[in-house]
């Protein structure tokens, strides 16, 4: 399998830029003969790099009411025309993808980090709501649910996903590896720190593959206009990337790459995870489920 990671910056707070941007790399992935194309966390339109910085909790605050109706003008319905072009950039390169947006409730009020699956002959076949924002995240984002805890079959492989420190929930890992996940995908804001300990740690549990995909962001990405750019330093870069890969014995294939923008490439044989789940399988032979089970919820819980 063939996988593309994209890590790029988004055009911060523009979703129709953003998006034209997923779908320039989708179609440049597909030139590349990728299997599998992954984006950041929220790549569209952007991680609210404003709500650890500034006074993000206050109360009735006119520039973060502000700041916040920007980002929910701005966040994507996944049954939308516009978001129908990478669906279509997708059936084109003939490559999977995982794309990460902010998606818009239907009650037009609140907003999820989430992580769609595209097939390229079934079109969306998940919107994964990240389960638990965390920290500040929940200022801006909303509890997700189990929906999107599934699998997706491309090419021979078992794909997951899951968004950022979800990652380090045990049972969302365990629910994944479950699924008979092979190649997982762990989307990020973007930074070494975040993913240099967790993507070897979940390929060596699981026994799979783990792609992790960040962006770059720095203060020069914000617009002109954003509310909160004057409490904003100048010069100040907010995530480094961070985009790496690892095998299933927990070796880097591809350690993490920092402070560069394009696609990170990766050639991957499937029959590893097979050879090395010889010694360890966490749900299959070294399990015991008349001891320890999991129960998973995956209905959509909200609209």
């Amino acid at each position: 399998m063939r996988v593309a990671a994209v890590q790029i910056s988004p055009a911060f707070l523009d979703r129709s830029a953003s998006i034209g941007l997923v779908v320039d790399r989708i179609a440049e992935a597909g030139a590349g003969n990728a299997d599998l194309v992954a984006f950041p966390e929220v790549f569209v339109p952007g991680y609210p790099v404003w709500v650890d910085r500034t006074n993000a909790s206050a109360w009735e605050d006119p520039d973060q009411q502000e700041a916040y109706a920007r980002y929910v003008d701005q966040a994507v319905e996944v049954n939308s025309p516009e978001f129908a072009t990478v669906v279509e950039a997708v059936r084109e390169a003939d490559a999977f993808a995982y794309v990460g947006i902010v998606e818009r409730s239907m009650s037009g009020g609140s907003i999820y980090c989430s992580l769609v699956a595209i097939d390229p002959v079934e079109g969306v076949v998940g919107v994964h709501r990240k389960l638990k924002p965390t920290y500040g995240e929940r200022l801006v984002w909303a509890d997700g649910d189990g929906a999107g805890l599934v699998a997706h079959r491309h090419r021979g492989a078992t794909i997951t996903g899951l968004n950022c420190w979800e990652n380090w929930m045990p049972l969302a890992r365990t629910a994944m590896y479950g699924a008979g996940s092979e190649v997982h995908v762990a989307a990020w804001p973007g930074s070494v720190g975040l993913t240099r300990d967790i993507t070897r740690f979940i390929a060596r549990e699981g026994r799979l593959f783990v792609v992790s995909v960040g962006a770059p962001y720095c203060s020069e990405d914000l617009p002109d206009d954003f509310p909160l750019k004057d409490q904003l330093p100048d010069g100040e870069r907010y995530h480094n990337g961070g985009t790496c890969i690892a095998g299933p014995d927990g070796e880097w294939i591809v350690e993490p790459v920092h402070d560069e923008q394009g696609i990170v490439w990766a050639d991957l044989d499937l029959a590893d995870v097979r050879r090395h789940r010889q010694n360890f399988d966490p749900v299959g032979h070294y399990g015991r489920p008349d001891v320890l089970r999991l129960e998973v919820n995956r209905n959509r819980l909200a609209p």
